[in-house]
């Protein structure tokens, strides 16, 4: 209530599930039997417990089971039929190790899985994807659809090398699922504790993003359990609550922004509530917070990610091109691994109290987004036009016509350049959340907006779509401007640090290799650089998509608080109005599913990663030669 957080929310009234919403998934025994103990003596209830493990039943548990199933099937109902948007269901008790025919680890009835198949079955889905960010392995998950192709289930967990509860064999990254359903498994094992933000993006960037756009999932559900935020008992990791409302970003723009979440797990009181919160605020459209100093994926981390992306490049076209698992990797190393860690852990007599820093308060700026726009072009609903050049010198506008004129010439051009000026001053004071220009020159606009943001920012990140017409815009300090142009051009400027030349063989009108160099090279970069202002520029008849684009348009926007300026040339007009619906919030939607990319733009992308990784560690899919112990 602190937050305020619960009156911006639409509460949705709760049922219970009903028995054939719950023989969904559990088997009619199961079911009988657990209806029985409402009525049972506190022995018998102690002897219907031993049943089962790591679970306890209460008279009340079969009601408050049925309430937590029925939110999250309440949740669907009103996500599919366009009530809300996204929702986020806060239930006890929590469902993901639930069996079909056996509660297990706090689960009585598996919540996740019954909506999953109540989506399929009600809403003729044919792919639902589950994320499952707690950090034990929702096993009970992985039995329901192992063999299903229309879920693809992906869990990170606590794993070390099968020490850790559950400690199932059938948890390790070769589990892929079994006959029609391989592949629609995914599970990443962390064989350490301590796993910090930039393991969990990773992750993200270089597994999960690249197969779930292949997948093209109608409905996204998120087992989403907290014990895997710093301060957790069960966990023991680093990352930080913040990490969650990036995670649920880069979520959002699949399956149309219908993304439903479902509490799992979460023992700490302080990370647990500010994780949650986190993750409300990002489902509501507020400005994501900065991701903070990603120090890229440790070593166990990076092994657990090369294991995953071997064990699955044969049935994902995205990871077709993955590293293999060297020969040397074997259970014997694992095993050694493994009891050296545990070694370690049995001498701290004392563990180290984890402190952080409470979350910072994410206040959207009263615009949410501001337009320069032709006369002749209506601002639409929900946008502030914005020409204002108030506050701005007008020795500078003069500066600026004489600066960016051409021969002295009265250049039409310049009369919005101002106005450019005046709206990232605006953006950098977070009067404006995002903004967007209808140009007649977007080289000059874009030369002018990198040169005066820069000014301001500490970091400008510059996206350009499409061929420039003159050389790259930056400033002396390299540093302070990073710009990833994509196009069809071999590009005659070295790749640099801070330049990145993206090269596709079709230019970006081929879905399949421009989104492949998006979420494995475009975000990586993007989140490790820390930007305060992303400037996406679209160069005339660069040929991308306009799904694409706006797919583009919104991930970005999980950078730079949101701070988003586009730059379009006035005859792009046509796909000015999705670009503003994404920059006021709404979800892309959604695309087909990928194919392949072509060979020469996987090449393309491996050749620019190599080239970067020891810069941006964030690019790294294979751990590097050992040198010396190493941890997260």
């Amino acid at each position: 209530m602190r937050t305020g957080l619960a009156d911006r929310c639409v509460s949705i009234p709760v049922r219970e599930a009903t028995d054939a919403d719950i023989l969904l998934v559990h088997s009619e025994e199961y079911l009988e039997a657990v209806k029985k103990t409402p009525y049972m003596t506190l022995a018998e209830l102690m002897e219907f417990t031993l049943q089962y493990g790591d679970v306890y039943f209460h008279p009340n548990i079969y009601h408050c089971a049925k309430l937590a199933a029925g939110a999250a099937l309440q949740l669907v109902d009103s996500v599919m039929t366009g009530a809300v948007r996204t929702g986020m269901a806060l239930v006890r008790p929590p469902g993901h190790h639930s069996m079909r025919s056996a509660a297990n680890g706090f689960c009585v009835f598996n919540n996740v899985a019954i909506a999953a198949r109540y989506a399929r079955q009600k809403y003729g889905l044919e792919r639902v994807l589950i994320v499952d960010w707690d950090i034990h392995h929702g096993q009970g998950v992985q039995y329901c659809f192992e063999d299903d192709p229309s879920v693809l289930y992906f869990s990170w967990h606590r794993y070390e090398h099968q020490k850790f509860w559950p400690n199932l064999r059938e948890s390790d990254y070769d589990t892929v699922g079994k006959e029609k359903g391989a592949g629609f498994n995914i599970n990443v094992p962390w064989n350490r504790v301590g796993m910090r933000n930039s393991d969990y993006l990773s992750v993200f960037f270089h597994i999960l993003l690249p197969v779930a756009y292949e997948f093209c999932p109608d409905l996204v559900l998120v087992c989403a359990g907290f014990d895997s935020a710093i301060g957790d008992p069960e966990g023991e990791m680093c990352a930080s609550p913040d990490i969650f409302a990036h995670l649920t970003h880069l979520l959002m723009n699949l399956a149309g922004g219908k993304l439903c979440a479902v509490l799992e797990g979460g023992y700490n009181l302080t990370s647990l509530p500010q994780s949650v919160c986190q993750t409300v605020q990002t489902l509501l459209g507020d400005p994501a917070p900065p991701p903070g100093s990603l120090e890229g994926p440790c070593r166990s981390a990076l092994e657990s990610l090369h294991c995953v992306r071997s064990a699955h490049k044969p049935y994902w076209s995205c990871l077709k091109y993955a590293a293999d698992l060297p020969a040397s990797e074997s259970s014997s190393k694992h095993d050694k691994l493994a009891e050296e860690t545990k070694d370690k852990a049995e001498k701290e007599t004392v563990k180290e109290e984890k402190v952080w820093p409470e979350p910072q308060k994410r206040v959207c700026p009263p615009v949410r987004a501001a337009l320069i726009l032709p006369d002749n072009v209506t601002c639409p609903a929900g946008c502030q036009r914005f020409s204002s050049t108030e506050g701005l010198d007008p020795a500078t506008i003069s500066k600026l016509r004489e600066k960016f004129s051409k021969d002295g010439e009265n250049n039409s051009s310049l009369t919005t350049l101002p106005s450019l000026v005046a709206l990232v001053d605006k953006m950098e004071n977070h009067e404006i959340y995002s903004g967007l220009a209808l140009v007649q020159d977007v080289s000059m606009a874009m030369t002018c907006t990198v040169q005066h943001a820069a000014a301001l920012f500490q970091r400008v990140l510059i996206v350009c779509v499409g061929d420039m017409v003159e050389q790259k815009p930056g400033t002396e300090d390299g540093w302070k401007t990073l710009l990833v142009q994509f196009s069809g051009n071999i590009s005659d400027k070295p790749i640099g640090k801070y330049h990145v030349p993206v090269c596709l063989k079709k230019g970006c009108g081929d879905v399949s290799g421009f989104m492949h160099a998006v979420l494995s090279l475009l975000l990586p970069l993007g989140y490790e650089y820390d930007p305060n202002l992303v400037l996406l520029v679209r160069m005339p008849g660069c040929g991308i998509w306009d799904s694409v684009w706006q797919q583009l348009t919104g991930l970005l926007q999980g950078l730079a608080q949101g701070h988003t300026l586009i730059l379009m040339q006035e005859e792009e007009k046509p796909c000015f109005v999705p670009t503003v619906s994404c920059l006021l919030g709404n979800a892309a939607p959604s695309l087909a599913s990928l194919c392949a990319p072509l060979p020469e733009d996987t090449e393309e992308v491996e050749k620019l990663r190599y080239h970067l990784q020891a810069d941006w560690k964030l690019l790294q899919t294979t751990a590097p030669e050992p040198e010396g112990s190493d941890g997260p």
